[in-house]
């Protein structure tokens, strides 16, 4: 294996020397450097797949932002359309119904309010004049009562009389039989 080098003293058929070796090397590599780079070449077509993943996804993303910007310029075109119209036409309108209605709404709240005083106004007529009839009542029963209670003392002084005289009948009489008892019992 040594062609040009020289043998170390009592070795026959040694080892290169290291400094032969590169020499070696220097002179194999030259020559393989092509095949490597050859390899290398096929191994990026063949087995490496980043670039035309790179490329793809730069396809992808240029593509996908176009669009989307496409589609959010026509959805904000669309809002815009949606509030000028809403703005322009619609809300005036819901306004001016609401106008309308809150008038009607207005208009009846205050017939039922009027309404509603009448009913009360009726009902605080209605109850005073209860209130009067009932009055009148009480009194017409405090006078009767009070006459009632006056012919009640009267008639019972009546009776209270005529007991009193009765009892003095009784006296006189049970006086005058005494008399006229003690008359036969002396006897």
């Amino acid at each position: 294996m040594s062609a040009g080098g020289s043998a170390s003293p009592g070795r026959s058929g040694a080892a290169p020397m290291p400094s032969d070796r590169k020499r070696e090397s220097l002179a194999a590599g030259a020559s393989l450097h092509p095949i490597i780079k050859d390899v290398g070449e096929i191994h990026s077509r063949l087995l490496d797949h980043r670039p035309v993943i790179h490329g793809e996804i730069r396809y992808f993303v240029k593509e996908f932002e176009e669009k989307r910007g496409l589609r959010e310029l026509r959805v904000l075109e669309n809002l815009k359309n949606t509030i000028f119209e809403t703005d322009e036409h619609i809300l005036p309108k819901c306004e001016q119904t609401m106008h309308d209605n809150l008038n009607e709404v207005f208009k009846r709240l205050q017939a039922a309010n009027d309404m509603i005083h009448r009913v009360q106004e009726k009902e605080h007529e209605e109850r005073k004049l209860q209130t009067d009839k009932l009055i009148v009542g009480e009194e017409k029963r405090i006078a009767h009562w009070e006459t009632f209670v006056k012919e009640q003392q009267n008639k019972r002084a009546e009776v209270d009389e005529e007991h009193r005289k009765a009892m003095q009948r009784l006296k006189e009489q049970y006086a005058d039989m005494e008399k006229e008892l003690a008359k036969y019992v002396s006897f």
